[in-house]
């Protein structure tokens, strides 16, 4: 039994434990005000959203000025066709086109560039909304620290059709601009003959093309047979791509492409059905192949690949395709909000 003094002591120690907790606890809690109070005042100083900006940027945010598109073109694929509708309609739809112009055509940017490409793209409000097109390989801003990522559009084209369609532009050029001499120039050998005498013009390692364009800027990309480099290629092609078209498909690419994002592709489908742009870039002098040289080259690994990819896309295409409309019915797909509660 505790005597009348112990208890008295018992009291005293436990009462002054509890104002020390309570003192402790005041001085903890405005010392965390004053630091959320300062992080804020330094947030607003450096130009930073504060915390309510925050909450409330989903409602003031506006998507359609803010809108960039890249067209990462894959050469020979019916892109200067695509590009040149949006020429003619940026005016009137009010945005901006802009052409990456890299250094001796090269497709992959390096370290430097890619960190400028990318603050360019990023923070250029100027230029918003925007269609950024070059033939460079996917970059992939999420790596950069971006705030937001751009929309990335392609199109893709059956390998071989594009090997030979630059086999024969490298030596007739096209209608687009038919007084430039290209580098083969003069060379009247047929892609037939090419393939028959086994010349490197005609190798179908110069189909690895699409696969890295998708792959994107890691060295493992551009080695060509790569299964890392066509899983990869899968998998920006699905997951960071909004569209792939296909160049046979190329109205129906537009079409898609108007309905979803209007802002800048209004006017796109009727530009292209009535215009002269439809069929830009003609190779000027194109002998098909024979079906012993196509065989020849479906035999290569690279050749297989490509196709696997192009096939990917060609599917992938069709499923969005088909899911714009209901089926059965030649009426667009719509959604709605319901049951929303609490009301």
């Amino acid at each position: 039994m505790l005597t009348s003094k112990q208890l008295f002591l018992l009291i005293i120690v436990a009462a002054l434990v509890v104002i020390s907790c309570a003192f402790y606890w005041i001085l903890f809690t405005e010392f965390r005000s004053n630091r959320l109070a300062d992080g804020a005042a330094l947030r607003s100083a450096a130009g930073g959203p504060s915390s309510s900006l925050a909450l409330s940027a989903p409602a003031t945010y506006d998507f359609d000025q803010n809108l960039v598109v890249i067209y990462n073109r894959v050469p020979k694929t019916g892109s200067t066709s695509f590009v040149n509708i949006a020429y003619d309609l940026c005016k009137r739809n009010k945005y901006h086109v802009l052409h990456i112009n890299v250094t001796a055509n090269m497709h992959v940017l390096s370290l430097p560039n890619q960190v400028s490409f990318v603050r360019n793209v990023t923070g250029w409000n100027a230029m918003k909304p925007a269609l950024y097109h070059g033939h460079m390989a996917f970059l992939d801003f999420s790596r950069f620290q971006m705030p937001f990522k751009p929309i990335y559009i392609n199109l893709v084209r059956k390998p071989l059709d594009r090997l030979v369609s630059y086999y024969y532009f490298l030596r007739y050029g096209d209608n687009y601009r038919p007084n430039l001499v290209r580098k083969k120039a003069g060379n009247k050998m047929t892609f037939d003959e090419c393939v028959e005498e086994k010349q490197p013009d005609c190798d179908p390692k110069n189909m690895w093309l699409q696969i890295p364009f998708f792959c994107g800027h890691a060295a493992e990309c551009w080695d060509p047979g790569s299964e890392w480099a066509l899983n990869q290629a899968k998998q920006n092609l699905v997951n960071e791509y909004f569209l792939v078209g296909v160049t046979e498909e190329m109205e129906d690419f537009i079409d898609l492409l108007e309905k979803s994002l209007p802002r800048l592709f209004k006017g796109f489908k009727e530009h292209y059905q009535h215009s002269n742009k439809s069929h830009l870039r003609q190779t000027s002098s194109k002998i098909p192949p024979s079906d012993e040289t196509i065989a020849a080259i479906k035999q290569s690994k690279i050749w297989k690949m490509e196709n696997e990819l192009y096939e990917f896309a060609l599917k992938q295409f069709q499923f969005t395709r088909k899911k714009l409309t209901i089926p059965d019915k030649n009426k667009l797909q719509t959604f709605m909000y319901e049951k929303i509660r609490p009301k």
